[in-house]
């Protein structure tokens, strides 16, 4: 398994191009098919669809992106940086063609809805009940929509910022814990030094005391020898 610090950024950037190559199929291919009958209609509104999810995806990969570049060395952030910045851009444009191609999908559903006939008069300026409603109901759908998406970016955004307090607690607890190993280590090293000087003092004392038993034994024996001469001399 690969320990880098930049592994898990390449490993979701892999899997946002995975994501989004997929994306650009469906929007060249099913999304954008404009032939019409039912059949063609549903096969592009499911295609539209997995679209919605699938950039959904690709904006959770962002913002993992995101988090992943706070633990990337200096030295090689700046090019990190500059691949992140490459795919918010493409996100972005894939997100506004999937938002005009939903647009352009609703006005073709309204157009080619039956029941379209006739003009409109001056009792419904706006054409036959049912298009006013239809027309009323995708406006409301597609307002439905970018509601959705907009809670969808807060909540992204959120999350980001959640990822990055997190990041920088780690961060300061990581510090907390290398200073107090420090600590520890300084602290041993006095221990060391306070044990070898404590030995020496040992061993000082031991000498010290083998040299006064000596003199008291010496003083002793001339005390001794004094003590004689005086006595049958």
């Amino acid at each position: 398994m690969d320990h880098s610090p930049t592994a898990l950024f390449d490993s979701y950037e892999q899997d946002f191009r995975q994501i989004i190559d997929s994306v650009r199929a469906k929007l060249d291919g099913d999304g954008r098919d404009e032939r019409g009958g039912q059949y063609h209609a549903e096969q592009r509104k499911a295609a539209l669809r997995r679209v919605d999810m699938e950039l959904d995806e690709a904006d959770e990969m962002v913002s993992q992106m995101e988090i992943e570049i706070q633990g990337i060395p200096q030295s090689i952030k700046q090019q990190y940086q500059a691949r992140l910045k490459t795919a918010k851009a493409d996100l972005t444009r894939f997100k506004k063609l999937s938002k005009d191609q939903h647009s352009q999908f609703s006005r073709a559903e309204l157009l080619a809805s039956p029941g379209r006939v006739g003009s409109p008069s001056s009792d419904e300026p706006y054409g036959a009940t049912s298009d006013r409603t239809r027309l009323l109901s995708g406006t409301a759908s597609l307002e439905d929509g970018t509601r959705r998406l907009q809670e969808s970016q807060r909540i992204a955004l959120e999350t980001e910022d959640q990822g990055a307090e997190i990041l920088v607690n780690l961060r300061t607890q990581r510090e907390q814990i290398e200073n107090a190993r420090d600590t520890l280590r300084t602290a041993d090293s006095s221990i060391d030094r306070a044990s070898g000087t404590l030995k020496r003092m040992i061993r000082r004392m031991h000498q010290q005391r083998v040299v006064t038993a000596a003199i008291i034994i010496l003083l002793v024996l001339l005390i001794g020898i004094i003590i004689y001469e005086k006595l049958f001399g």
